[in-house]
């Protein structure tokens, strides 16, 4: 059953503010979500790429803070400065609404820039590394923050952050209301998880089964010395539109770039080495359709949210199955369809059917004239879903706010 917004509880600026960008019903991970930040209870949630989590913290948010409230009040902690820029993008106009201001803060740019915005701010998102580096200038405190939201929290932990994490809890008000998303609640996830909430909420979204049809999931066998040929082939097929390749590292991407150029085929390369303009610029011409490939390692693609991918092509196969998950979450989004194509050496036969049978894709796997025999785990997912467009310390319950309560 479809809920808008204000059957959530939002306040009416909030309600006006979404309409004006289009977005009356929730998305199911709204539904679950929203109701219980305003309600006061830390949320732990498990979903997919492009469920619609940013409007699941960040509606809520709103309504719980007040533009006299001490600056900064929130907290987002993303693990890369393309996702931390997006999720400002995305809720602006909504912090506006309420009078709030809202920034974000990043490597690869001025830092006494960010500083003055920082401390301006009701709300910051924030890569963990230059935040610290603004609290070891003392340049903004966290003692009053009351929101502390953890965004992709299992990439946090991949790409070595969970030190800083664990500091920047730690330094955060211990009566704060904390969310936690990530794509498994799994494993060490999950450890950090109980660590840095109480009495926490838990959803996991379960994406709708008629939804996986949406993407086209190919596996194709390849040798090594023929992918660029395959690659190349697949990008001059005459229906394909915006492409996303995945690469393992920042050298390959840099290097199939000039390699397809030989090709007669543009691209840009995103991956960590880039400087932040250089990401963005590159993201720019992608979007805007200059140039229609886009080579980018995992960590440079994360939190990237493009319309319009028609194509994912896995250059290089994902180490497992959240890779394969986000990877080809890319494409296939808001109702269009999409193609996700693996390329499959014959050493990686094996563990590539191991993640196909967990994601419940066996039969897309045997269509390449692989052979499974690898029975899939009990955490076996749906490979895609729906989209709209240590420790803290001592910790509290739940504050009731009844109020706010969903009618």
């Amino acid at each position: 059953m479809s809920q808008s917004f204000a059957d959530l509880g939002s306040s009416s600026a909030v309600v006006d503010a979404l309409s004006k960008r289009g977005y009356t019903e929730a998305f199911p991970i709204q539904q679950m979500v929203v109701p219980d930040v305003l309600d006061g209870h830390d949320v732990l949630i498990q979903s997919p790429t492009g469920s619609g989590k940013t409007l699941a913290f960040g509606v809520p948010m709103m309504d719980l803070i007040e533009a006299t409230d001490a600056r900064p009040s929130a907290l987002v902690l993303a693990p890369t400065r393309e996702l931390a820029g997006q999720i400002v993008d995305e809720l602006r106009e909504i912090a506006h609404a309420r009078a709030l201001s809202i920034t974000a803060v990043y490597g690869g740019v001025g830092i006494e820039r960010q500083a003055r915005a920082a401390r301006r701010s009701h709300i910051l998102v924030a890569t963990p590394g230059r935040l610290e580096d603004l609290m070891a200038r003392r340049a903004v405190s966290l003692d009053k923050i009351k929101l502390l939201v953890l965004d992709e929290a299992d990439r946090m932990l991949d790409m070595g952050f969970r030190p800083a994490v664990d500091r920047i809890v730690r330094a955060c008000n211990t009566t704060r209301q904390t969310m936690l998303f990530s794509a498994t609640l799994r494993g060490e996830v999950d450890r950090i998880a109980k660590e840095y909430t109480s009495d926490a909420r838990r959803h996991e979204l379960e994406p709708e089964p008629n939804k996986a049809a949406k993407i086209d999931h190919r596996f194709l066998p390849v040798l090594h010395e023929r992918k660029l040929d395959h690659l190349v082939d697949e990008l001059r097929e005459p229906e394909r539109g915006l492409t996303l390749v995945f690469v393992r590292t920042k050298r390959g991407a840099d290097r199939l770039v000039r390699r397809l150029a030989r090709e007669d085929l543009p691209a840009v390369a995103m991956h960590g080495d880039k400087t932040q303009g250089q990401r963005e610029r590159a993201l720019a011409r992608f979007e805007r359709g200059d140039v229609d490939v886009l080579v980018a390692t995992d960590v440079a693609a994360r939190g990237i949210d493009v319309s319009g991918v028609s194509h994912v092509i896995q250059f290089d196969a994902p180490e497992d199955r959240e890779g394969y998950v986000h990877r080809v979450g890319r494409t296939g989004r808001a109702g269009a369809t999409g193609v996700g194509v693996t390329f499959v050496l014959d050493d990686q036969a094996r563990d590539m059917g191991r993640i196909a049978a967990d994601l419940g894709l066996e039969r897309e796997f045997a269509r390449g004239g692989f052979r499974i025999d690898i029975a899939p785990s009990r955490h076996a997912r749906p490979a895609s879903a729906p989209r709209q467009g240590g420790g803290g310390g001592s910790r509290r319950g739940g504050r009731g706010r009844g109020s706010r309560t969903a009618r």
